[in-house]
């Protein structure tokens, strides 16, 4: 007989993330821990507010699961909850508990790569050149950065970042701020500036947009990936999908989705929503192979948890447990 937690965390982010939406000062994430009376898993899942979810409705949908008469396990999950943060935390949870049981970490269980320290890019908010620039100063130490672009203006913000990491690789999120605008031209004034790769250009539903445009870098969906279900939408559209595990709703879909995009044809990226060091972790596992890693969202808070991930010289490295 299992028991099942889930409670809300608020964490301060260091200053503000602001993108083309608004910005953040807090994150509030949920929380899970599955026992099985003698080892505890735990997952962590950061509502996906675009999908209108919040870490209370979480709980709740966590709640709701746990009192149902359906077996719970990972496989079952994928039936029984949609895809989000509260399947994410669940199945993460479970994921952990299954490995102490067996005693091998959760990567071997998994049957994925040694998990090495990976270069991960550090996010510059959305904001003038000047000010991008300057954190662009400050962050230029760092072998890869990515930008928040909103649309006007964004020739001028990557133009300003560069000058102030002319060694550091660039990407760039346009957050589907792009509708509308002739994304080639936008594409090329961005890659003449260094940019290697564009993620979401045009709003999730618009994808037909871009069928057959080919840009000089290659396009990444986001909001357009969620699961393996949006591949097909993807597929001559898109280059490359960024695989989160609360759009997947866990890391049980992530490994799925990422053995089938590959399958496909697309790079992948693998990112995240801002949260802790107890979210990040699943996503590192799955991030070893990808082409672009931006695993940033516990050094974007103001603290983290006991055995955090550590982020220095834009190496994402695990925590060194006791």
């Amino acid at each position: 007989m299992l028991t099942i937690t889930a409670i809300t965390e608020r964490w301060p982010v260091a200053g503000a993330f602001i993108i083309s939406r608004g910005s953040k000062r807090h994150v509030d994430v949920v929380v899970v821990s599955v026992s099985d009376g003698s080892f505890t898993g735990r997952g962590e899942g950061t509502p996906i507010y675009y999908h209108g979810e919040t870490a209370d409705g979480c709980v709740e949908a966590v709640r709701a699961r746990a009192a149902s008469a359906d077996p719970l396990t990972r496989a079952s999950l994928l039936h029984t909850m949609p895809a989000g943060a509260a399947r994410n935390a669940l199945d993460c949870a479970l994921w952990d508990l299954e490995a102490q049981q067996a005693g091998v970490p959760v990567w071997e269980l998994a049957g994925l790569p040694l998990p090495k320290p990976l270069v991960s890019a550090f996010t510059i908010s959305l904001g003038a050149p000047d000010a991008m620039e300057a954190d662009a100063r400050a962050l230029s130490h760092l072998p890869l950065l990515k930008l928040k672009l909103a649309g006007d203006g964004d020739a001028e913000r990557v133009a300003a970042v560069a000058r102030g990491a002319p060694n550091a690789r660039l990407i760039v999120d346009a957050n589907e701020a792009w509708a509308g605008r002739n994304v080639v031209a936008e594409a090329e004034a961005l890659a003449s500036l260094g940019v290697e790769m564009i993620e979401q250009p045009v709003r999730a539903g618009d994808e037909a947009a871009l069928e057959g445009v080919i840009g000089p870098v290659p396009w990444c969906a986001d909001e357009s990936c969620q699961t393996r279900a949006s591949l097909a939408e993807c597929a001559g559209r898109f280059q490359a999908i960024n695989i989160k595990l609360d759009k997947a709703g866990g890391l049980t879909e992530a490994i799925a989705l990422d053995r089938e995009a590959r399958e496909r044809g697309f790079d992948i990226m693998v990112g995240c929503m801002l949260g802790t060091s107890l979210g990040i972790g699943p996503a590192f596992l799955i991030a070893q192979t990808a082409r672009w890693v931006d695993l940033d969202g516990a050094a974007l808070l103001a603290g983290d948890r006991k055995n955090a991930f550590m982020f220095a010289g834009g190496l994402l490295k695990p925590p060194v447990l006791p």
